[in-house]
């Protein structure tokens, strides 16, 4: 993806969603709140422009949202891009969400990145449905990352309430298409092993989210 959003058909962006006629309109954002000030207003203003058209029309609002390290955040952690995310990111990404929804910026759905601690998850919910958006939810992204970090982040964010499901891409389907298009597997084996990868991470936040038997 590119840095900066931008809409990639320009000025006719309502006419190509209105051709399509989707459940939800996606974006994916970069966005630090501790980043380049006139990058940042930059985006928040077509996005206010996208989010006012999709409120007077039908599809809901699915906002991916990514926050990548800023060169001295990441010297503050000593390099360590494991600390940026447990130590930094989170808050970070509770900063853009606040400074998007400020703008006057209506999300449904928040796509957001895995966070390592249940709390974190829990502050992310809040932030995401202050200010009277009680029916805002959060999905987890798996951000290419290998299945323990996966399934540590859907283990954190299935129990608590707002979190809705997972919208993983690369962790599932990556290393059987690569194996596919390598030849070094048969077509109904990668597409089998997409399945079971599938499988596997649903079981994985099904099981974190049923209550504890007492």
């Amino acid at each position: 993806g590119q840095k900066m959003f931008d809409f990639q058909y320009g000025e006719d962006f309502a006419e190509h969603i209105e051709r399509f006629d989707p459940d939800f309109s996606k974006v994916l954002v970069r966005y630090n709140p501790d980043g380049d000030r006139a990058e940042n207003e930059q985006q928040v203003g077509r996005l206010k422009r996208l989010s006012d058209w999709l409120k007077a029309h039908d599809p809901k609002f699915l906002f991916e949202l990514l926050v990548p390290a800023e060169e001295f955040q990441l010297a503050s952690v000593d390099g360590d891009v494991e600390r940026y995310d447990t130590e930094l990111r989170p808050e970070l990404m509770r900063r853009a969400m606040a400074e998007i929804q400020e703008a006057g910026i209506d999300v449904d759905v928040w796509k957001i990145e895995g966070v390592d601690r249940r709390s974190d998850c829990e502050m992310l919910v809040a932030q995401a449905r202050s200010g009277g958006r009680e029916n805002v939810v959060c999905v987890v992204l798996g951000r290419g990352a290998d299945d323990a970090k996966v399934d540590h982040w859907l283990a954190q964010a299935a129990p608590v309430d707002g979190f809705v499901g997972f919208a993983i891409g690369r962790s599932i389907w990556w290393d059987p298409l690569k194996a596919y298009v390598d030849g070094k597997i048969e077509r109904a084996a990668g597409a089998r092993k997409i399945a079971e990868n599938f499988l596997h991470f649903v079981s994985v936040y099904e099981r974190a989210k049923a209550p504890v038997a007492s």
